[in-house]
């Protein structure tokens, strides 16, 4: 038999106040049990009309939106490219460019639509002049034959221009094709869309499409005593073509600073040198500068999981991995996706199945390492779905299942500074902590 239904009574409802305690206590239990009663009818009769009228559900989800900090971002108003790079200032490149690009679509369009109405105006007037003289050769050949008279000369069709609405409609659709977002996943990053000054400041790391980039060859070491050696070692096999090198600790041993590690790595021709800090025996920070002339990037590192730490993790091949960079928007985050993307060859061996993820979230820059594999869909399994939402045609019998392999961990950007300075802070393209808006991302 089923349970008695709750009845509660009226007061439960109410605001009561009593002296006694247990009184109290009782009295604030019925008051939720009664306010909890009243949600769930609501819900239930809500559930039963959608049932009946779907119409409902969804304008309900239209307009209960929930409210994130990356719904409430808020931009820079920006009406043109900084001309010193745009390291400060939080803005999306891409959308800056489409707006340029679509404002001088129109322009363009105005123009030839402007030349268009001209030409129609003075072919109207020709048309005119020309039916009255045709009139007047017409009153004047009345009297002759027929077969006499030569059919006017059709015009070429190429050389017809097409009409006003046509040209119209065209101009909408371009319009319309410029302001909407292209095809793709909405966080994948375009490399392609740096801001020119930005090129120009840095011209080691924003090459130019026709140039084939170096092959990347990383120096890895820690901080002098550091005790890392395992973890550095992890972050050998995560980056390609790299090397360890242990930081020198002997009590009568010269000290090396960054600066000559980086020149002692430039003769050699590496192009990054990976720094790893540590704190009470863990990864705590990383430093990554760019050879021969800088910058150099401060991160800090939280949540540092080892590979054999993850649950249901795989064991990395020393394949070259694929790429992803996700969500890097505004020029400091298009530069810190440039830097990652120097520390990766151009040609990854894709039959290893390993692909390396840099996710941008909230400024927060997650590290993942995944093997890939491509089975066929279950039953209870759903269809890929493209960027529109819709399912993508010619792989509906197909997934894709991921292992991570690992490490896993999360960066986070501090400081650009200059070059590369004997004392790190000294002079700084970059740094944190200078906008305390919590809605204002700077990647």
């Amino acid at each position: 038999m089923g349970s008695k239904p709750l009845r509660l009574p009226e007061k439960a409802a109410l605001p009561f106040k009593s002296t006694n305690k247990a009184r109290r206590q009782q009295l604030h239990v019925n008051q939720k049990k009664a306010r909890d009663a009243l949600r769930r009818d609501e819900r239930f009769a809500r559930k039963k009309a959608e049932s009946n009228n779907p119409r409902l559900r969804e304008e309900r989800l239209k307009t209960n939106v929930p409210q994130t900090l990356d719904t409430k971002r808020k931009w820079d108003e920006v009406a043109d490219e900084p001309e010193d790079g745009g390291l400060g200032v939080a803005f999306n490149v891409e959308k800056l460019k489409r707006r340029k690009l679509a404002e001088e679509q129109e322009l363009l369009d105005e123009d030839v639509l402007s030349k268009e109405d001209a030409e129609d105006d003075s072919d109207h007037d020709s048309m005119l002049d020309e039916e009255e003289d045709e009139a007047q050769d017409a009153d004047s050949m009345i009297g002759s034959d027929a077969e006499d008279l030569e059919p006017p000369e059709d015009p070429d069709a190429e050389d017809a221009l097409p009409p006003i609405s046509q040209i119209r409609s065209v101009t909408a659709k371009t319009k319309a094709r410029a302001s909407s977002p292209p095809a793709r996943s909405t966080t994948s990053t375009n490399l392609s869309l740096a801001p020119a000054a930005l090129t120009k400041k840095f011209p080691t790391l924003f090459l130019p499409p026709d140039e084939q980039p170096p092959i990347p060859k990383v120096l890895v070491t820690t901080s002098i005593n550091s005790t890392l050696h395992h973890e550095a070692e992890t972050l050998v096999g995560l980056l390609p073509n790299a090397k360890y090198v242990r930081r020198s600790s002997h009590r009568y041993g010269h000290k090396f600073s960054i600066r000559e590690i980086s020149a002692f790595a430039a003769k050699r021709e590496y192009t990054t040198l990976v720094v790893l800090e540590e704190d009470l025996k863990r990864p705590s920070g990383m430093i990554m500068a760019h050879l021969p002339i800088g910058p150099t990037f401060h991160f800090t590192i939280t949540n540092w999981y080892e590979g054999k730490s993850i649950p249901g993790h795989g064991r990395p091949t020393s394949h070259i991995p694929e790429l992803i960079l996700n969500n890097f928007t505004t020029p400091l985050g298009l530069l810190t996706a440039h830097l990652f993307r120097s520390l990766y060859p151009s040609n990854p061996e894709l039959q290893g199945r390993q692909v390396v993820t840099l996710h941008n979230q909230r400024d927060f820059i997650f590290l993942r390492r995944h093997r890939y594999v491509f089975r066929e869909k279950r039953g209870s399994e759903r269809s890929v779905v493209g960027a529109d939402g819709k399912e993508m045609k010619g792989v509906e019998d197909i997934r894709a299942g991921l292992q991570e392999l690992g490490p896993r961990l999360t960066l986070k950007l501090r400081r650009v500074d200059k070059g590369i300075q004997r004392a790190s802070g000294q002079e700084w393209e970059w740094k944190g902590k200078t906008d305390r808006v919590r809605t204002k991302f700077q990647l």
